[in-house]
């Protein structure tokens, strides 16, 4: 029974049908065609196959296989960066322009005083920068707020806020100034080299990453136990809003920026629940910044025993500069400690 079964299904499958064109006026036959269910298998299964050939031939050796995932070139990688890249460019000039027009247009309808003006670049900045004028109502209440806070800055004592977290140093540099409340200061200044890397102190999210007039490139970090960190005058910005961070990644480089700037350096401000700390007087900045220490005179015998005090306190001190006349001893000292600068006077020696 199943070799008359298969001998029907091969008989079937291979029964040929005639497949013809007749004239229908005089029933000629034009075209006659003998075909089976295997020559149209047959002839499906080539056709498939030779249209498979054609595209893959097609993808392989034309540039269509660049638009196939995987299959992107270096060139091609590189070209897309570079595109996007002048699209990003492209994308911040156009909206510097309409910000000049915006501002243009303001000082014509007279929103904004012409005297208050300082550089044409500053068109492109002013609206973003600027704020409503405050009344006198405001400007009175804002005196006697700070004027009440002024003894509540170091209020925030609580250790236990920093318990469990590692802070660390915003950037390699020495401390040129302290926080200054009379003058405004709420920070501390650093003094940098040109695009040194500067550091998350903790881990969080940035909540700011702008450009402002005053402050030039400026970067905002919300932490974990309500501390949020400022980092003011950058050269340039790593990271944007919305961005997490790990503390001591790089979100910045040292810049000269804003007009309130006399050199490269960074501005370093610290926060706790909204009311910001006195770096240098907090337990918090003491565990930031390390006291940096120039040595002159390091091969002598004050320079030793002031290098052993630093060794024995290095979260405390650390070697920003050593000088000394002869050589050999000043490279051991340098290899050790390995400061930012090795002065020596006499090279022969």
């Amino acid at each position: 029974m199943k070799k008359k079964g298969r001998k029907a299904f091969w008989h079937n499958f291979k029964f040929k049908y005639k497949l013809t064109i007749t004239n229908e006026n005089t029933l000629e036959e034009i075209v006659g065609l003998h075909v089976s269910k295997l020559n149209g298998v047959s002839v499906l299964l080539s056709a498939v196959t030779v249209i498979f050939l054609i595209s893959a031939t097609i993808i392989v050796f034309t540039p269509l296989r660049n638009y196939l995932p995987g299959y992107m070139n270096s060139e091609v990688r590189a070209q897309v960066v570079t595109n996007a890249l002048r699209a990003d460019s492209l994308q911040q000039v156009v909206t510097r322009q309409n910000m000049y027009i915006m501002n243009i247009q303001d000082i014509f309808s007279g929103k904004v005083k012409a005297d208050t003006v300082q550089s044409i670049d500053s068109l492109t900045i002013l609206r973003s920068d600027s704020l409503m004028e405050r009344t006198r109502q405001e400007e009175e209440f804002r005196k006697q707020y700070e004027e009440s806070e002024r003894y509540n800055l170091t209020a925030v004592d609580d250790n236990n806020a920093a318990s469990g977290l590692i802070f660390y140093r915003p950037t390699r540099g020495m401390m040129s100034s302290n926080f200054d409340l009379e003058n405004r200061h709420y920070g501390v200044d650093i003094a940098a080299n040109p695009n040194e890397s500067v550091l998350a102190t903790l881990d969080g999210t940035v909540i700011l990453s702008t450009y402002t007039a005053e402050t030039g490139y400026v970067i905002q970090i919300q932490h974990g136990q309500d501390f949020v960190s400022v980092y003011k005058h950058c050269g340039s910005l790593l990271k944007k809003e919305g961005d997490p961070v790990k503390g001591g990644e790089a979100i910045a480089l040292v810049g000269n920026t804003g007009e309130k700037t006399t050199g490269p350096h960074l501005h370093f401000e610290l926060w706790h629940k909204d009311v910001r700390l006195i770096p240098q007087n907090t337990l918090y900045f003491n565990n930031i910044m390390k006291k940096q220490i120039a040595i002159l005179g390091s091969t002598g015998s004050i320079g030793t025993q002031a290098l052993q005090v630093i060794e024995e306190h290095p979260d405390l001190y650390e070697v920003y500069a050593l000088t000394a006349i002869t050589g050999r001893l000043l490279v051991e000292q340098a290899r050790k400690f390995m400061p930012e600068a090795v002065v020596i006077a006499n090279e022969e020696k």
